[in-house]
C-alpha cells in the first residue's frame, strides 16, 4: 500500500460546472522524491476569477494548459508506476481535492486508481491527539511553504504526515 497526498487547484467550487486547473501529488516515504504535475485546460466556459487567481494562473494561460484525458492518463500511469501495492488518496482538504480527482479520473478514464475513499490529513492527527479539536494542528509540521503551487502544498503535508508517523501514527512506506 502507499499514501499519496493530492493537492487541487481550481478555477469553482464543483467539477463539471468549474474546472480543475492544476494538481500536484506526492508518495508518502522519507524522500518525498516521487511527484506529479498535472495541468488540465478548462472543461467549462465558467470560472470564478478570484478561485482561479489562487492557482496564479490567468484564464489565457489556463486555456493552453493539456486535454485532460493526457493529464489523467498520465496520472494513472504515474500511480501504477510509483505506487506499491493499492494507493491510498491522502489530502489536506479531502472533501474538495477528493471531488476533482475523482470526477476527473471516472470521466476521463472511466475508473479512479484510489478506489471509492481517501483519508484527510486533521482526521488522522485528531485520532492519533485523540482530540477533535486538534484537526487543525497539524499544519505547524509542513516544512515546504504553503504556496498554492499543488506539488508543494502535497510535499509540505507529506512531511507533516511523515512528522505524525514520528509521532505514533503507524502507517507502511
Amino acid at each position: 500500500m502507499s499514501l499519496i497526498v493530492v493537492d487541487v487547484e481550481s478555477d469553482g467550487a464543483i467539477p463539471h460546472k468549474y474546472s480543475m486547473v492544476c494538481f500536484g501529488a506526492v508518495v508518502v516515504e522519507p524522500s518525498l522524491s516521487k511527484t506529479f504535475y498535472g495541468k488540465t485546460r478548462p472543461i467549462s466556459d465558467e470560472f470564478v476569477p478570484e478561485a482561479l487567481a489562487i492557482s496564479g494562473f490567468s484564464r489565457e494561460e489556463h486555456l493552453t494548459f493539456d486535454e485532460p484525458q493526457a493529464v489523467m492518463l498520465q496520472f494513472k500511469n504515474w500511480i501504477k508506476e510509483n505506487a506499491s501495492g493499492s494507493a491510498i488518496f491522502i489530502s489536506d482538504n479531502l472533501a474538495f481535492d477528493w471531488q476533482w480527482i475523482n470526477y476527473y479520473f471516472h470521466y476521463f478514464t472511466g475508473s479512479n486508481p484510489f478506489g471509492f475513499s481517501g483519508r484527510r490529513i486533521g482526521d488522522l492527527y485528531a485520532g492519533l491527539e485523540k482530540d477533535f479539536f486538534a484537526a487543525s494542528k497539524w499544519k505547524k509540521f509542513r516544512q515546504t511553504t504553503h504556496t498554492h503551487n499543488p506539488v508543494d502544498d502535497a510535499k509540505g503535508n507529506a512531511e507533516a504526515l511523515l512528522k505524525i508517523r514520528e509521532m505514533g501514527l503507524k502507517f507502511p512506506f
